[in-house]
């Protein structure tokens, strides 16, 4: 009697393999054979313009936010207001409200401008300019 110079079922095992592989390959659209050029790697993103340079941006903006809201009571009062409104419901009363206090809307603005100069600089679009909070 021969025996096998394999184990019994590993011959089987790699072709079922190679099979499935090749099933694969086909179903999805790609084919067996190499590719003699690789696929060309996504442009770079611009320089700190990553998921974690934004965290950070983002993160400043709403620390300096906090600071100011907490210092500024009346501020704070009057957004406190507006907790549990739509979007449509809060836009005409903080433009309202930013019309008759012109100084808290540039404050507002100097603090949400890291976010903006961080979107335009990696080619974000920018929050709307009557939208203080970012």
């Amino acid at each position: 009697m021969m025996l096998p110079s394999q184990p019994f079922g590993s011959r089987s095992a790699r072709a079922a393999v190679g099979a499935v592989a090749m099933a694969g390959a086909v179903f999805l659209g790609g084919t067996v054979t190499a590719s003699a050029e690789p696929p060309a790697p996504p442009p770079p993103a611009p320089p700190n313009c990553s998921p974690a340079d934004w965290a950070g941006v983002r993160a400043g903006v709403a620390a300096a936010l906090s600071a100011y809201l907490f210092t500024h009571p009346p501020v704070n009062d009057f957004f406190a207001t507006l907790k549990g409104q739509s979007r449509d419901e809060i836009q005409p009363k903080v433009q309202t409200y930013l019309d008759a206090n012109p100084q808290v809307r540039s404050e507002l603005q100097g603090i949400r401008q890291p976010a903006d100069d961080f979107l335009a600089r990696c080619n974000q679009q920018p929050n709307p300019p009557n939208v203080p909070i970012p």
